[in-house]
């Protein structure tokens, strides 16, 4: 069986809403997270529900009443992780050692037509805006009724709310969605089929979201939704991801605030200086830009250009010190010319962005780039990854050069495994250049007088660099 991101709580953690619990534990459930940060924070409101309703979340899954899977449909990679842990827990079924599998999130949104079909053992299938019934569903199950199987909801004019949350990253950091939902109709994506229209929360419950998260031990709190800019455009007629911002800025308890998920419109230099003259907000900004060539980016649908896009990251830079820019591009796009894929590998050595991730394009049948001419063969598009991906290590390392000599911050994500050969006493950790599972880290040892643990933000002394990774010594924790 392969390996499954199943979920455990971390000590100590607790639902975000203060009611109380149902007493008596009505059953044992085990959970799989599939997917990106925003899907993380639909398990984890699932999670709260079902631990209010008053059950019990386990690692084993075969030590569990039922399995939940909220899935990711995004690209086919993500789609074929999703059937494989269906398919594994289906079997656990089949062999009598767990009761039900319930299917939630983006794939059981965008394949609820087949899903049931092609695996009608699925006791449950729960879509994207059906999360917060999560617990009707499951009722339903234990009781040996059979009468829904499924639950789809319309998208909501307002995102819904996360405030049932069962936290499940490390203490010390969260993800905050702000909205829901895309109103791009990029040529290559299928996110507005599976999450809907963009839709905001409104500001007064994020802000509420983030002191509970504050209050509760989170040092670094990091922005998450479908397009992060476009906030506020529904429901005020223009972008408000400034004044949110503002706001965020001044919860106390926090010391970072990371961004993610910009588009590159709606980024103007008010809100840039926001960024750069506030407390808490990191210079740090993940910005998917996926090319660099004007009629790559026409077929893709993307509304800006070349020229549009380098005037706007110089802005940046010039307004946010020591910023770390974080981007994403795509090769083998239908109708990719050599000439329009050297545009981009030109555009990538020229802005020496310091955090860059490839993707090679994936049909998605749905979607209007599939119905292109020129698709072009894996093979093309592995290569053009590769040389992609060869510039942007040249940019990377560069910049873990400069970083030796600094001092930097590092949050303390947890400790070097033991079992490895001549490590002890080390830390894994991050600095303001490093988001979560997408981005270097930074080895930390303590000097002679300092006593590290996880969830600590320490001053730190870089001294070398292993390749995408810093290597450090921590001076003194700050508290």
């Amino acid at each position: 069986m392969q390996s499954l991101p199943i979920v455990q709580i971390p000590d100590s953690q607790s639902p975000l809403s203060q009611s109380d619990s149902i007493q008596g534990k009505r059953g044992a459930y085990a959970f799989i997270s599939l997917g990106c940060p925003k899907n993380l924070v639909d398990s984890e409101q699932m999670l709260g529900i079902l631990q209010q309703r008053g059950y019990q979340l386990v690692q084993n899954p075969e030590e569990s009443d039922f399995v939940v899977i909220n899935t990711c449909g995004f690209i086919e990679n993500a789609r074929k992780e999703s059937f494989e842990a269906i398919d594994q827990m289906l079997e656990l079924k089949r062999s009598g050692k767990i009761r039900g599998v319930v299917i939630t999130g983006c794939l059981a949104e965008r394949q609820n037509d087949s899903l049931l079909t092609d695996r009608p053992e699925i006791d449950g299938l729960v879509g994207v805006f059906g999360r917060d019934e999560i617990g009707n569903l499951v009722d339903r199950i234990m009781d040996g009724l059979d009468e829904q199987r499924s639950i789809f909801r319309p998208a909501p004019i307002r995102a819904l709310s996360d405030h049932m949350r069962l936290q499940v990253t490390p203490k010390h950091f969260a993800y905050l969605k702000i909205s829901e939902g895309c109103d791009r109709l990029c040529t290559f994506c299928a996110i507005p089929k599976m999450r809907g229209k963009h839709a905001s929360k409104p500001m007064e419950d994020i802000l509420i979201e983030a002191r509970r998260l504050a209050d509760s031990g989170v040092r670094e709190l990091i922005v998450v939704a479908q397009d992060t800019t476009y906030y506020g455009i529904d429901m005020f007629g223009e972008p408000r991801l400034r004044q949110l911002l503002e706001q965020l800025d001044q919860v106390e308890g926090l010391d970072w605030i990371r961004l993610m998920y910009f588009y590159p419109m709606y980024i103007d230099r008010p809100l840039l200086e926001t960024i750069g003259q506030s407390k808490r907000i990191l210079p740090y900004i993940d910005m998917p830009l996926q090319h660099a060539s004007n009629p790559v980016l026409k077929r893709m649908s993307r509304r800006v250009t070349r020229e549009s896009t380098i005037e706007m990251v110089s802005m940046m830079r010039q307004t946010i010190p020591e910023l770390v820019l974080r981007t994403t591009m795509i090769t083998g796009f239908p109708g990719e010319t050599d000439e329009q894929f050297e545009e981009l590998v030109e555009f990538v050595d020229e802005m020496h962005f310091e955090r860059l991730g490839v993707f090679t394009y994936s049909v998605e049948s749905d979607t209007p780039a599939s119905r292109l001419d020129e698709h072009l063969p894996e093979r093309i598009k592995k290569e053009r990854r590769k040389r992609l991906m060869e510039v942007q290590q040249k940019n990377a390392f560069e910049w873990c050069a400069k970083q030796q000599g600094k001092r930097l911050e590092v949050l303390l994500d947890k400790p070097v495994d033991k079992s490895v050969e001549g490590v002890s006493n080390s830390w894994i950790g991050r600095s303001y250049a490093d988001a979560p599972d997408v981005d270097a880290c930074v080895f930390v040892t303590p000097s002679d007088d300092v006593v590290l643990k996880a969830g600590d933000l320490v001053e730190c002394e870089i001294v070398s660099s292993n390749a995408y990774d810093l290597v450090a010594v921590a001076t003194k924790v700050i508290e």
